[in-house]
């Protein structure tokens, strides 16, 4: 009997051990309970009736009574913390959640002010940051970083006076950064990348004494070189995909390894850095100074970077110079990117030697000559596009082509026997290039022949070509007679061709305009990034078939649109403005020189130019897949059209064999899904955006309407038009006025004085606004039928069931379940600000571009 109640009391003790090891308000029952409310399992590193110190990712203190190190990153937890869970940690000093989909956090988690690392990173929660984030004033790690977190980062981050550490990125925090931070004297990094931040405090640089690493990377931060002076310590710092202006040079200070300054304003030249200070080109490993505005020399002192594994100077402003070929000095270079850096002469041999070489880009310049061999052993990316290069490409180079990840050729003058290639990468890796396989030769089978027939063959050869030189000789002689008569009238055809006299008169449905030009080979045709392509009037006559109306995209408000191929490919849209202009043709040109300066992704490029007598004609990249207003009203989705008669459409469409004309967009039925509308709304906004706040004096567009949105091929939407209304307006009121109807903003219809009405960034906001409601409803500004509204138009029947709260109403049926509803109906909003009647009231495009990007679809 004993024996039985002894092993009753031992199993009795077994059964309620986890009871008596996780006492209520011990530190084990909070950890236990935390895990178990969070959805994770029991495991044999985590065997709850073991005692709470030897569980993996907790650390005790030396009594083994608190908790002071919590790891519990990646164990799949979901959801909300709760409170009186981890909260109630009071000693803890290590905490790491991050790995796992967190949604929000418990109101007690700031008491816990014993922490010293806290990391939450890569994970769901959405909120903004509590003030009480100052609690943790002994903090020295805060990982914030891959959440939705959103709002302003709190002023209390001033009492975070030992953080070290401080990563934010990946949020949608906005405003400006607030000034609380330059308390944080002991910061040694800093990443807050990838949010909306618009803005530094003043004193940002000089606050942080002891910052090595910055990251301030695609925030919207107008700033200036100078707020980072007096950065003493700084090692590595990235400030890509903002609007800071001013000199580069003042950036070039301290101990610095990495400088990412791409896609802002800056400006001055690199030559003029001051080596004799503190920077020292011997510790740079990582320079990338791309789409800025930088002028002068580049290589004046970069060859003293011997350590440089990355380079990257493309697109920007720099005087015309020769490839130097003291590049070979850069031995460590792995990326070489000097695109569209106004390079001229010849490529020089010595890159061959940049044996760690894996990718060169150094398309759209001027360099000419030949391709020298570029025997560089681990090329994998190779760019030489938008040339003048010339010859044949090397075979030793072709033969290495298949084992790249990428190259490209194209708009060259170049020679390759292109038997080894695919069609579809000829058609876009070497566009322009000439066939240079011998005659009659068949590559494959001179390969797979022995040498034992080489002698044969080659006598053979000989022989042919003694016979041939005969026949030829013999008919030298017979034709001689007749040879100066045939030589004459074809030098006569030769010279009426290349002096083709004007002026020249072109007539299309609605209008007739002139050319008023002597001799159509006198007016230069100027490709703006190509300047020595020697292109006249007459290369425009050729490309549009003498602007025939079968090449006509469409007749906008500026004038006729043609299609056309100029030399070498290049595939063009011809924009003849002919409602004239009040500028020189001095004036004219620079405007226009600049307009093709002006890069953005989400642009049109203005590839060229021409100024025939009275007209101007503008030249554009062609967009492959056509305009929002004919994708998204004039074309059935998914259509396959068989006629290319009628171009009124202002469709931009691509044959196929069969003489068929496939809308790529149609035809994938990308336009009946939201996350496509959405990506098209967001790209024309970003686009206004930085047409607005990115270019210095800002651009008005003047008129944004859903034809100016362009699809190119890849599907991304590009915005076309910028600042031609400016240059070819005759008023400051008729600019918008004359405007299509439906986009014309309500202050230049219902003008309260008789003063003119200048255009202003919100005219476009407006113009935004009608383009969004045409993509959330699939319907045209005016001429559909709105009996709900008195005028007849979109705005006013979207804006009037808005307030009515019906706006559910008014979604396209096509994109109906595509996403969620509540998404659409915020994006219903955005359009509902855009258009407000008041133009103060209206958002900015930037203030836009963030609104967008808090409803943008997730990745399938």
């Amino acid at each position: 009997m004993g024996i039985g109640i002894l092993g009753s009391f031992l199993v009795l003790t077994v059964f309620f051990r986890p009871l008596l090891c996780q006492q209520s308000n011990t530190d084990g029952f909070f950890v236990s309970d935390f895990l178990q409310k969070m959805g994770f399992k029991s495991t044999k590193d985590h065997n709850f009736s073991a005692h709470f110190c030897s569980w993996q990712g907790v650390g005790c203190d030396s009594k083994a009574e608190n908790v002071v190190n919590l790891t519990a990153n990646s164990f799949g937890l979901s959801g909300v913390i709760p409170d009186h869970t981890i909260g109630k940690l009071t000693k803890l000093q290590f905490l790491d959640l991050s790995n796992n989909k967190l949604t929000g956090l418990p109101s007690d988690i700031w008491s816990l002010g014993s922490l010293m690392y806290l990391n939450l990173s890569h994970n769901k929660i959405s909120s903004e940051l509590s003030s009480n984030i100052g609690n943790f004033g002994v903090l020295e790690n805060l990982d914030l970083s891959v959440n939705n977190f959103s709002g302003k980062i709190p002023e209390a981050i001033s009492s975070l006076s030992s953080v070290h550490i401080l990563n934010v990125s990946r949020n949608r925090f906005d405003s400006e950064i607030p000034s609380g931070i330059l308390s944080c004297h002991s910061l040694e990094s800093l990443d807050v990348s990838e949010n909306r931040l618009s803005g530094l405090p003043n004193g940002f640089g000089s606050a942080f004494p002891k910052l090595k690493f910055l990251n301030l990377a695609e925030n919207e931060i107008l700033g200036k070189s100078s707020d980072f002076s007096r950065m003493d310590s700084i090692t590595h710092i990235n400030i890509s995909g903002n609007m800071f202006k001013g000199s580069v040079v003042g950036l070039f200070e301290g101990p610095l390894e990495v400088i990412d300054l791409s896609r802002n304003q800056f400006d001055g030249h690199i030559s003029k850095v001051n080596f004799t200070s503190s920077f020292n080109w011997s510790h740079l490993v990582y320079l990338d100074l791309s789409e800025n505005q930088l002028s002068g020399e580049i290589f004046s002192e970069l060859n003293n970077a011997q350590s440089l594994l990355y380079l990257n100077l493309a697109d920007n402003r720099f005087s015309q110079q020769e490839f130097p070929t003291q590049i070979d000095m850069l031995f460590s270079l792995e990326y070489l990117n000097l695109s569209g850096t106004s390079l001229i002469g010849q490529i020089p041999q010595e890159l061959s030697s940049l044996s760690r070489l894996k990718a060169l880009d150094i398309s759209k310049n001027r360099l000419s000559n030949r391709i020298p061999l570029l025997s560089n052993p681990n090329l994998l990316v190779l760019d030489v596009s938008y040339n003048n290069l010339t010859g044949d490409i090397p075979l030793e180079l072709i033969e290495k082509l298949p084992r790249m990840e990428r190259f490209n050729f194209s708009y060259n003058n170049l020679t390759l026997c292109a038997s080894e290639f695919s069609s579809k990468t000829l058609q876009s890796a070497f566009i322009g290039s000439s066939n240079g396989c011998p005659i009659a030769a068949n590559p494959a089978l001179i390969h797979k022949k022995g040498p034992k027939h080489r002698g044969f063959k080659l006598a053979l050869s000989l022989t042919f070509s003694m016979v041939f030189l005969l026949l030829g000789l013999l008919f030298l002689a017979f034709g001689c007679r007749r040879k100066t008569t045939i030589w004459a009238v074809k030098q006569n055809s030769y010279k009426e061709e290349q002096t083709i006299s004007g002026p020249f008169s072109f007539q299309t449905d609605s209008t007739t305009w002139v050319a008023d030009v002597k001799q159509a080979n006198s007016v230069p045709v100027v490709i703006i990034e190509k300047p020595l392509l020697n292109f006249t009037f007459t290369d425009l006559l050729s490309a549009t078939s003498n602007f025939d109306r079968g090449t006509l995209l469409a007749e906008g408000r500026f004038g006729p649109v043609y299609r056309g191929f100029l030399p070498g490919g290049i595939h063009v849209a011809v924009k003849v403005l002919v409602h004239g202009s009040t500028m020189t043709d001095h004036e004219a040109a620079r405007e226009l020189e600049y307009l093709g300066r002006i890069k953005h992704p989400n642009l049109v490029p203005l590839t060229g130019y021409c100024l025939a007598g009275e007209q101007r004609i503008a030249i554009y990249d062609y967009m492959e897949n056509g305009n929002l207003q004919n994708l998204l009203h004039d074309l059935p989705l998914g259509v396959l059209r068989t006629t290319t008669e009628d171009w009124s459409t202002d469709t931009w469409e691509v044959e196929d064999d069969d003489n068929n004309i496939i809308q790529n967009v149609g035809s994938e039925g990308l336009l009946t899904t939201w996350r496509f509308r959405h990506k098209i709304a967001l790209g024309t906004a970003r686009a206004l955006a930085f047409l607005h706040h990115g270019c210095s004096p800002p651009i008005i567009h003047r008129d944004v309407k859903a034809s100016s949105v362009y699809l190119d091929m890849n599907l991304e939407p590009r915005l076309s038009d910028f600042g031609l209304a400016k240059i070819f307006g005759t008023g400051p009121e008729d600019e918008i006025t004359r405007g299509l109807p439906g986009y014309i903003p309500p202050e230049f219809l219902h003008p309260e004085s008789s003063s003119p009405k200048y255009p202003t960034p919100k005219s476009d906001v407006y113009g935004f606004g009608v383009i969004l409601f045409e993509l959330i409803t699939g319907r045209k500004p005016v001429e559909d039928d709105y009996p709900e509204d008195k005028d007849g138009n979109l705005v006013g029947w979207v804006r009037g069931l808005v307030r009515k709260n019906e706006g559910s109403r008014v979604i396209d049926p096509k994109i109906r379940g595509t996403a969620s509803e509540t998404q659409i109906l915020e994006a219903l909003k955005i359009g509902y600000l855009c258009t407000a009647e008041v133009p103060a009231k209206r958002p900015s495009m930037h203030q836009v571009v963030g609104l967008l990007k808090d409803i943008e679809p997730a990745q399938q």
